[in-house]
């Protein structure tokens, strides 16, 4: 029985892997729950689920599911490090972290330094710190389950290759809710409209960040590092069906894809059961349905966003920290309708431009980063 802990549980990563655990309840078995705020989908979910322990990072959301939890055999952690508090205290073999934000990186790192098998949809732990993150899981043997669909579907596709023989790693991306929409229009955008995903269902952050693009910049880095290869070797490929997920393109001209349905169960039951494959109960893949697939270079020059992650994949160091924390304010500061939809990739990349470099940091330095990044993204949305 594979003892597992689900961290961002009641998010759109975490019910999706819910689902999909319960397809596994013969191999897996989920011991610890992390939640931001807990509540009462979380205390259901505990319900259901049946955990040792419990993390919240919120402190009275902590309280107040300690006070409904009392009198039961589970263990409560509370406060912002409550989510690796329980990786580091209650034994696993695999932990799901599917926290949003760089609120999610101590938790990768608590795993990965116990030796325990990160399934990683938290992007933001591998563009903050990837190669810290990378060489962590190396001495402990820890081994990091890329939960991105652009991610698991490289990873698939480069199984057993010898790294000389890539040529380019080809991320796909849907182009978002604004893909043919005029530049001139960008400013006028409200949230409502960015929220309306074409094809995935997703958190509120990660769909803005599908909209401008930026998502899609997070990747490039977090390809960088997950993958080893240089920007150089990276490249963004627009496919709005999201049926091919991502390419791996080879020296001999021959290009291996991973195909399927746009649902994000398929790479989580791929990183949870891996190195196996499980058998879904959901519905497989109908081509009738998809006749036609079709392939668009992106357009950087209303999507300037898109460049930003290949700065910052270049540039290594704390660029992508940078990159990940001042996206975060912007996009957080355009949900409350304090910025427009069109500056948001320009604050991005002032905060770029603006925030010192350095080029190898230790952890405290990519924290540092993320904090000064954070105030002048803050001082260029008032």
């Amino acid at each position: 029985m594979r003892r597992v802990h689900l961290l961002g549980s009641t998010g759109s990563i975490g019910t999706t892997a819910e689902r999909v655990l319960g397809e596994l309840v013969a191999t897996h078995r989920v011991v610890g729950l992390a939640s931001g705020r807990g509540g009462p989908a979380f205390l259901a979910q505990v319900e259901r689920l049946r955990p040792e322990a419990v993390a919240v990072a919120d402190p009275a959301g902590a309280e107040e599911v300690a006070r409904a939890l009392r009198g039961r055999a589970v263990r409560v952690f509370g406060g912002a490090d409550a989510p690796a508090e329980l990786v580091r205290a209650i034994p696993a073999e695999l932990v799901l972290n599917g926290i949003t934000g760089a609120r999610g990186l101590g938790a990768s790192f608590a795993a990965v330094e116990r030796g325990i098998d990160l399934a990683l949809a938290n992007k933001e732990s591998m563009v903050m710190a990837g190669p810290l993150l990378a060489h962590a899981a190396a001495a402990s043997g820890a081994r990091i389950l890329p939960v991105d669909s652009e991610h698991s579907a490289i990873f698939q596709c480069l199984h057993r290759e010898p790294p000389g023989a890539v040529r380019r790693l080809l991320l796909t991306a849907s182009g978002g809710p604004f893909r043919t929409t005029p530049a001139a229009d960008f400013a006028a955008i409200t949230p409502a409209q960015a929220l309306r995903h074409p094809t995935w269902n997703m958190g509120a952050k990660i769909t803005i960040d599908s909209a401008t693009l930026l998502n899609k910049a997070l990747e490039v880095v977090e390809a960088r590092w997950l993958f080893g290869l240089p920007a150089e070797q990276i490249a963004v490929v627009v496919h709005p069906q999201s049926i091919v997920h991502s390419m791996v393109e080879f020296t001999d001209g021959s290009i291996l894809a991973q195909l399927g349905i746009p649902d994000m169960a398929v790479p989580i039951r791929f990183a949870l059961a891996y190195p196996q494959r499980s058998v879904t109960r959901d519905q497989y893949f109908d081509f009738e349905r998809w006749k036609t697939l079709t392939f668009e270079r992106p357009d950087l020059a209303r999507f300037p966003g898109l460049a930003l992650g290949f700065r910052a994949a270049r540039a290594g160091g704390t660029a992508g920290a940078v990159l990940n924390a001042a996206n975060e304010v912007a996009v957080a500061a355009f949900l409350a309708g304090e910025l427009p939809f069109d500056r948001i990739a320009r604050v991005v990349e002032a905060a770029l431009d603006q925030v010192r470099h350095v080029a190898e940091p230790t952890l405290a330095e990519v924290l540092a980063a993320d904090q000064s990044a954070r105030a002048e993204t803050t001082a260029c949305c008032r």
